[in-house]
């Protein structure tokens, strides 16, 4: 059942977390810490699992609660980041990082409400039978 709504907007969060990782080669936070990169891997990893747990629904909103609440632990980060980034705001190549974040956060909220629609309706049929 891979062809489903929410699958899709689950597959937007995960290539939203990929582009963050790609654009946010030259953010650094800590010297010794790739806080980004482990975070955006952790998101891809968790964005594909519930990609493909979509025979546990629960699980499936589990996973996308999870990663909602990384993404916006990456904006805080990216936000203290660009704060910190010398010569403030004013560059406008930087400061998109936080932007793909965001964007997972809204198709993630976007899949949770498909997949629980989808279990309203397996429910329903269940109490039919």
């Amino acid at each position: 059942m891979l062809q489903r709504i929410q699958t899709i907007w689950t597959f937007l969060a995960v290539l939203a977390a990929a582009f963050l990782f790609i654009t946010g080669e030259d953010v650094v936070i800590s010297d010794s810490i790739p806080v980004l990169n482990i975070g955006c891997i952790a998101l891809v990893l968790v964005g594909l699992l519930s990609v493909f747990s979509f025979k546990n629904r629960k699980r499936q909103i589990l996973l996308n609660n999870i990663s909602i609440i990384i993404n916006a632990l990456l904006i805080g980060v990216l936000t203290y980041w660009l704060l910190k980034l010398s010569g403030g705001i004013q560059f406008p190549e930087k400061g998109i990082e936080p932007i793909f974040s965001l964007l997972a956060i809204i198709c993630l909220f976007i899949a949770n409400i498909y997949i629980k629609k989808d279990e309203r309706l397996v429910k329903s049929v269940d109490r039919l039978r």
